[in-house]
């Protein structure tokens, strides 16, 4: 501006040009200075924030080892440094009788962490709050220093079912093993569902709709899952208050604890599932039914607010702002529409148009959102999901703003078939379990190979590994080998090795060789649904009775007999050990159990009542000998399932509504005798003997009636004497233990002597 003026220069004026400037040259000075102060701060808040960042990594490493292993809590140091490629990574050394862990952050160093527990100490940390940790009493030391980085930057877990079939009941002490767990392992996407009821609550009651409404058209706890993916509303309601709220506290605690270990919890956002008492407030809006789901009667059905209906923007505002001020938010959302039912109309243009709404509602309330979505619809439904509709589907979001979970890789990888999702970001994923099913299966040299192939050849926009496992029904190893890939290029043959070490505690020639026999001979078949033993199903004469319960195995019996017998050989100790060989016992006789229902089958149609009497005893005591062999194992109990969840009710009502809805899903799933009976069956102590094998007893029963009696034999009137047992037994409170009982190697023993010569003969 001085030097702009077109004053005259006087005397005075240039003495006063000469005082401004000074000033300026003063007030130049004095900006620099104030400038640099500010500079200076923001690099000091910087770095305190960035020590304030590390610190906080490095306490939540620490605690976890207080946790896992606290005898060695001061010999560990952690040390956190930021890669130089951005990579996530851990450096694993000993010093001085001290193991030092560096990392990027504290997921990394909880995956450090892990590695030196399983390579070194030989020790596994199971999902599973009962299993203990044991460890050596002296530290072992490293004689190389070790550097991984990871191979992926995104690692899933978990799926929308599990919350149904696994976690409906669990506490926090549960929770804190579990996310323990998830971080060992380097789970860093978690899917994170839990207490959104009480915020759509508190939305619905915005909207108009009462209190008593709203929780009438929430589902009882363990369909949860299935209402929160617009399957079914009302069944079971109207849910407890006390649930609720009691839910709602504990996903605080949950998101904390996995923000702490740097995961993004996945948290949901509006898909457009909506009550249908809506209309009611909001007469004219665009609502539809999603049509009939899992022979579930009309009145369950749900309903999908059409994403063009301008009310459709404001309820996605108002549940993104209510969760996020209950839960905060990491910017990513699952967002599933159509799973598993029909969308109002399968024009591309339509599709395109839903998704692009779906992503404009999220955006307008969060800028920085990230719409996850499972592929499953596109699997389930391929006949319809064309690639010219899935490709409308998916590039109506912004590249890079839609996640992709390649949800059931193991059976058909989606990615192979869409030209790697037409270019947006995908998670190569391993479901592994339907239902929560225990049967042993899965396919560790597969899953080598097609980890393998994708990180080769499955495009830049492949992001990530994960698994999207229906329950923790068996196989926990298959699942931390999937996450071990996204860490290194582990052989199927290494990683059973160190497993088996890991349960032992040290070498075991017996442990492994069995381990190499499970890898090499029986893990060779891939998860269906609907897998289980025959003695689950509802009694048949031949076959099994329907998909629910298809027993299917692509090995030889004998061979799993002889990993029973090595297993038997082995001297470990661990819960983890007890588990396996429980579980290999299991699956051995459950295999046997289907050639003494054979031949009780020909004795029928002989006529030999002898035969009759003799094979349907040999039945039942099978399954009563199955049972007595789970109820060794805290973690194969109906008691503790169902003591759980009485443990949930505030009141006597609440605690025998809780009991029916444990008890319901894992048997007659919904109503009496509907489609989706035994689809969450699993072999427990308690249900193998007071509900399989009941069922199994009035088979027996009528056989020989008929027989005895010379009338005709219906398997239809079984059918619906089995279907009206099975109901009813939903509403009993009879007590089961929920502590094991007896020896896990005592019992396994004397029924390998016991079967192991028949299964042998092929008696």
């Amino acid at each position: 501006m001085i030097a702009k003026s077109k004053q005259s220069l006087s005397n005075v004026t240039s003495k006063k040009c000469n005082l401004n400037k000074n000033n300026f040259k003063f007030s130049s000075t004095f900006y620099k200075f104030y400038f640099m102060k500010v500079i200076l701060s923001i690099m000091l808040i910087f770095t305190c924030f960035q020590m304030f960042s590390q610190s906080n990594d490095i306490q939540t490493a620490q605690d976890l080892v207080h946790r896992i292993a606290p005898d060695y809590s001061s010999q560990i140091v952690f040390i956190q440094k930021e890669a130089s490629n951005f990579k996530d990574y851990y450096e694993l050394k000993t010093e001085q009788n001290q193991l030092f862990i560096t990392a990027n952050n504290a997921n990394s160093m909880a995956v450090g962490f892990n590695e030196y527990l399983q390579k070194y100490c030989h020790v596994t940390v199971s999902w599973y709050v009962n299993d203990q940790i044991a460890l050596p009493q002296v530290m072992p030391i490293i004689l190389m220093n070790e550097r991984t980085e990871a191979r992926v930057s995104q690692r899933f877990f978990l799926n929308y079912c599990t919350f149904g079939y696994t976690m409906t009941w669990w506490n926090w002490q549960d929770w804190e093993r579990f996310i323990d767990w998830m971080a060992l392992n380097g789970v860093n996407l978690p899917l994170a569902i839990t207490g959104q009821e009480k915020v759509w609550l508190d939305v619905w009651k915005q909207f108009g709709l009462k209190d008593e409404e709203i929780r009438s058209y929430f589902t009882g706890p363990a369909y949860l899952p299935w209402h929160r993916m617009s399957n079914i509303d009302h069944w079971e309601g109207p849910l407890p208050m006390s649930w609720i709220n009691a839910q709602a506290e504990l996903q605080q605690k949950i998101v904390a604890r996995e923000r702490a270990f740097n995961m993004k919890p996945v948290l949901p956002a509006f898909a457009g599932h909506v009550p249908q008492s809506l209309k009611r407030i909001y007469p004219n809006i665009n609502i539809t039914s999603l049509g009939e789901w899992g022979d579930f009667d009309q009145e369950y059905q749900s309903y999908f607010l059409d994403s063009f209906d301008p009310l459709f923007a404001k309820i996605q505002k108002a549940y993104l702002e209510a969760q996020t001020k209950r839960f905060g938010t990491d910017h990513i959302y699952g967002i599933d529409p159509f799973n598993e039912v029909t969308p109002p109309s399968w024009e591309p243009e339509y599709l395109a148009s839903v998704s692009n709404n779906l992503y404009q509602s999220l955006t307008n309330v969060d800028p920085d959102a990230t719409w996850l979505q499972m592929t499953w619809i596109f699997f389930f439904a391929r006949h319809n999901w064309t690639n010219e509709r899935i490709e409308a589907f998916l590039k109506a979001v912004p590249q890079d703003k839609m996640l992709l979970l390649d949800y059931y890789c193991e059976n058909t990888e989606v990615w192979k078939q869409t030209e790697s999702y037409f270019g947006q970001p995908y998670i190569w994923s391993y479901l592994g379990n339907f239902g929560g099913n225990t049967v042993l299966e899965g396919n560790l040299k597969d899953i080598d190979t097609k980890i393998e192939n994708v990180i080769q050849q499955g495009g830049p926009n492949l992001w990530g590994l994960g698994a999207t496992l229906e329950g923790f029904g068996n196989n926990r190893m298959i699942y931390e080998y999937v996450l071990e890939k996204a860490w290194k290029n582990t052989t199927s043959s290494d990683y059973t090795k160190v497993y088996a070490q890991s349960v032992s505690g040290q070498s075991d020639i017996a442990l492994e060789q069995a381990w190499h026999l499970m890898e090499d001979k029986i893990y060779n078949g891939i998860s269906d649904v609907g897998h289980g033993d025959l003695t689950n199903s509802k009694p048949v004469m031949e076959h099994n009775y329907n998909w629910t319960v298809r027993q299917e195995y692509f090995y030889d019996n004998k061979d799993l007999l002889k990993v029973w017998e090595l297993m038997l050989q082995s001297d470990a100790q661990t819960d983890t050990y007890y588990f396996d060989l429980t579980s290999v016992g299991k699956q051995v006789l459950g295999n046997y159990f289907p050639i003494i229902r054979d031949k009780f089958a020909i004795a029928f149609y002989e006529r030999d009542e002898a035969k009759i009497k003799e094979l349907g005893a040999s039945m039942l005591q099978l399954m009563y000998d199955i049972d007595r062999l789970l109820a060794a194992n805290a973690n194969t109990l109906l008691g503790e399932w169902l003591e759980d969840a009485k443990s949930m009710g505030e009141n006597k009502i609440e605690q025998d509504y809780y009991e029916a809805n444990a008890r319901r899903i894992i048997t007659t799933w919904g109503g009496e005798g509907r489609g989706l009976n035994d689809y969450a069956n699993r072999s427990i102590a308690g249900l193998m003997r007071d509900y399989y094998a009941a069922r199994w007893q009035i088979f027996v029963n009528e056989v020989l009636k008929a027989v005895q009696n010379g009338e005709e034999y219906s398997n239809e009137l079984v059918i619906d004497q089995v279907d009206a047992f099975a109901w009813e037994w939903t509403s009993q409170h009879q007590l089961y233990n929920a502590k094991p009982v007896g020896s896990t190697k005592e019992i396994s023993r004397e029924l390998f002597n016991t079967y192991a010569p028949l299964i042998l003969e092929g008696n």
